[in-house]
């Protein structure tokens, strides 16, 4: 069993085709998505559909929660707020369908899926060892992935053992016989310092995983965002993975 795995897409159309072009040539038999399919970006309708045709299981994510109606935009700040907003306006009944399905957390093939993490599926970025430890303790899972910070990262535990960090492009991760914590980073906001749309790549059967970015068209997404009248920071953030 050969899984893709793509997460916090955020409405960025032009990312996610260049990154299912790329899972296209691996045959995969499934794709899995992490949630956050919308918000920041400017093409929420056109992503949502594009999951909704191709993810074998979607979770939902914050942004996605926000949109819906599930999560008051109080809760939200600045810039998420804003595109948040704009996107409540502009999402098709199609798009609002799909995102009323989606929750947090999820299930396959005995892996445990989180947006956020166990103890806060919604809200909680596991960037630390005290968080990622939370997240094993409460699931019995050998592997479990997870999104929503927007950074690639591997986490092996091995006894009391744990080692964890970025996972950049071409990383590979053998996870037979450890239990393991991977977030596939970002297709359509990078933050950790790479611009290029990522994405995960799981073999099950071999327990094996692979990190790969893409390349995209960064400046047609930018222009989309400022012809949206999205913020400026939005676009700008884009071309810096940050």
């Amino acid at each position: 069993m050969r899984v893709a795995v793509v997460s916090d897409i955020h409405s960025n159309l032009h990312a996610l085709e260049a990154v299912l072009a790329a899972i296209d040539l691996e045959a995969p038999d499934e794709l899995w998505c992490l949630g956050d399919l919308v918000g920041y970006g400017p093409r929420p309708n056109e992503c949502c559909a594009a999951v909704a045709e191709r993810a074998d299981v979607c979770l939902g994510g914050n942004h996605d929660l926000a949109v819906r109606g599930t999560i008051d935009l109080e809760e939200f700040g600045g810039e998420a707020a804003v595109a948040a907003k704009w996107t409540r306006d502009v999402l098709a009944p199609e798009a609002q369908e799909l995102l009323d399905r989606l929750e947090p957390t999820g299930a396959a093939h005995g892996v445990a899926l989180y947006h956020g993490s166990a103890r806060d599926p919604i809200w909680e970025y596991v960037l630390t060892d005290a968080s990622a430890v939370a997240t094993f303790e409460l699931t019995d899972a050998p592997l479990v992935l997870v999104g929503h910070s927007h950074v690639a990262l591997k986490i092996l535990q091995s006894g009391d053992e744990l080692e964890g960090a970025v996972a950049p492009a071409g990383t590979e991760v053998a996870v037979d016989g450890v239990r393991a914590l991977l977030n596939p980073g970002s297709v359509g906001q990078p933050r950790d310092g790479d611009p290029r749309a990522a994405y995960l790549l799981l073999d099950l059967d071999a327990q094996r995983a692979s990190f790969s970015r893409v390349e995209y068209d960064v400046e047609r997404t930018q222009h989309e965002i400022r012809d949206a009248g999205l913020p400026e920071l939005l676009a700008a953030r884009l071309e810096l993975g940050l």
